[in-house]
């Protein structure tokens, strides 16, 4: 990543314009930090204190339920938003993992800072209320698509909106996001 500064404004821009001042005063809340493939950035239990913007790289946000059975929740990979949030946003202990499937670089910003810049910036806030709704609206497509669509429709609706996916991820987490088994993800191939 030659410049993570001029990435994060870029993707800010396209919401909600930016001067340069602006921006300096918004990526000056942010710190850059990097994973190595196949590390944590959140563990289940753990306190979750900050959310991510992917810069460079892929993770996997996951629940593990009582049978230690793993279900992918989403992918995230550069330009993406990700945390377990009802953990972030509530101060609890999170639910999910949240794991690099790739080398990852991101900007981690803390509940603390992302208050300050809500406060600070109406610019902010109305970003941070778009992406959020963005976020809802995925989650509600996610679920629906889930309680109407068969393994095969999931997969095209995959391919359709993150065909990138299928080069960068194993399959076996790939039929996990799609609420399938490998043998049956092999078979939509």
């Amino acid at each position: 990543m030659n410049n993570p500064e001029q990435f994060l404004k870029t993707h800010i821009d396209k919401t909600v314009p930016l001067t340069d001042e602006e921006a300096g005063f918004i990526i000056s809340h942010f710190d850059l930090k990097s994973f190595r493939k196949g590390e944590f950035i959140i563990e289940e239990g753990n306190e979750v204190n900050e959310v991510y913007f992917v810069l460079s790289g892929l993770v996997k946000l996951v629940y593990e339920d009582q049978d230690a059975k793993k279900h992918i929740v989403s992918f995230a990979m550069e330009d993406w938003w990700e945390t377990d949030f009802q953990a972030f946003y509530t101060q609890s202990k999170a639910q999910l993992t949240l794991e690099c499937i790739e080398d990852t670089l991101l900007y981690s910003l803390s509940l603390e800072n992302f208050e300050k810049l809500c406060s600070d910036s109406r610019k902010m806030e109305r970003f941070f209320l778009r992406k959020s709704i963005a976020g809802h609206i995925g989650s509600q497509t996610r679920i629906l698509s889930f309680l109407t669509s068969n393994a095969r429709e999931r997969y095209e609706q995959l391919i359709l909106k993150n065909s990138s996916l299928l080069q960068r991820v194993p399959k076996s987490s790939l039929a996990s996001y799609l609420g399938v088994s490998r043998e049956t993800l092999s078979r939509l191939f």
